[in-house]
């Protein structure tokens, strides 16, 4: 942390003092908490002249490391480092930390529609419609898939839908790096590392190896997508034991036209064109491919996503009959798509 604090300040955030993150969040009062986590708490804060004299107000979500939290230096350096360096629409911006003593924080541009999973799983008033959810879909995709294709590629690691923040016009923004790793370089096929994230979203092969690749992330991408099509969580024990973790329950019914109607979620009835449907049910089924091999690459997902623009908004065709071929959405290189995961 010494050797970070004397290089502390490229030009890209700001460095705050811990007594200007008291005035920006009211001296962290507990009326502007907006979450709280294994991390830390999250608070709502302004930036502006009372912080300092150059600031014109401007709206912040201020994070505060928890020192007994899951969350350490190492993670809060690699979220500063990720963060930093990357400027991307489908990526929070952060804005500045405070590296003071023994306190931790990270300043973000504020987020006004919060997180896919308090839109998906905690309102019970508000249903968020189909085109909003195929918005976020592509916008969390083009995210991961600049991530993938960087200079040096970096593998998120916790794809899930309480970090993936919508603003005030539902744009998604990935946000919370400090899992985040390099991928591979030259010759090497993966990472090896401890096994981190969150169960129902981890990639089988990463579980059970510590073998991490991008297309670990296609899988997590491949969950959300599945608890968006569908509205219940990666995993959920109130449900029927074979019913618990989602995605094991729900890929071999994506393929089958009729069941998958059955399981989409009802709060979106006639909102959404069969063809679409099809199409992202099937992107759902690939990115779950128990072979990493088998599934697409994130920039493959952005142009079947992308396409998807050209269907009409609602109505469309009856569903095809079950067991009839699965819509074609990518080339997987020859001999690698897994058995029972042709592409067709």
């Amino acid at each position: 942390m010494e050797e970070f604090r004397q290089k502390a300040g490229n030009g890209n955030v700001h460095v705050f003092t811990y007594d200007e993150m008291r005035v920006a969040t009211r001296n962290f009062r507990p009326d502007q908490i907006l979450g709280e986590g294994g991390f830390g708490i999250v608070y709502k804060g302004v930036l502006d002249e009372n912080v300092r004299p150059c600031f014109k107000y401007t709206l912040v979500a201020v994070k505060e490391l928890n020192p007994e939290g899951f969350q350490g230096d190492r993670e809060w350096l690699a979220e500063v480092n990720y963060l930093g360096e990357f400027s991307h629409p489908n990526l929070v911006k952060l804005i500045g930390y405070c590296c003071e003593d023994d306190h931790r924080l990270l300043v973000y541009e504020y987020m006004a529609c919060g997180s896919l999973e308090k839109h998906l799983f905690r309102r019970v008033c508000l249903t968020m419609p189909w085109p909003t959810r195929m918005k976020v879909a592509l916008g969390a995709a083009k995210g991961l898939a600049f991530l993938h294709g960087a200079e040096r590629s970096v593998i998120y690691r916790d794809f899930k839908t309480s970090n993936i923040l919508l603003d005030a016009d539902y744009n998604a923004k990935l946000s919370d790096f400090g899992l985040a790793k390099e991928g591979p370089m030259g010759d090497q096929t993966h990472v090896s590392t401890r096994v981190m994230g969150t169960y129902g979203y981890a990639a089988p092969e990463y579980v059970m190896t510590g073998h991490l690749t991008a297309r670990s992330d296609v899988y997590g991408y491949g969950v959300v997508l599945l608890e968006m099509l569908i509205g219940r969580k990666a995993m959920d024990r109130s449900r029927p034991s074979r019913e618990h973790n989602l995605a094991e329950w729900a890929r071999p019914l994506l393929v089958h036209n009729r069941k998958l109607l059955k399981i989409i979620d009802p709060r979106m009835e006639g909102q959404y064109a069969v063809k679409a449907l099809q199409k992202v049910a099937n992107v759902a089924y690939y990115c779950l491919s128990p072979n990493p091999k088998g599934r697409p690459t994130m920039s493959q997902v952005v142009e079947i996503l992308e396409s998807l623009r050209d269907l009409p908004e609602n109505g469309g065709g009856p569903l095809l009959q079950a067991g009839a071929a699965a819509v074609t959405l990518f080339e997987a290189p020859k001999g690698t798509a897994g058995e029972g995961d042709r592409v067709r």
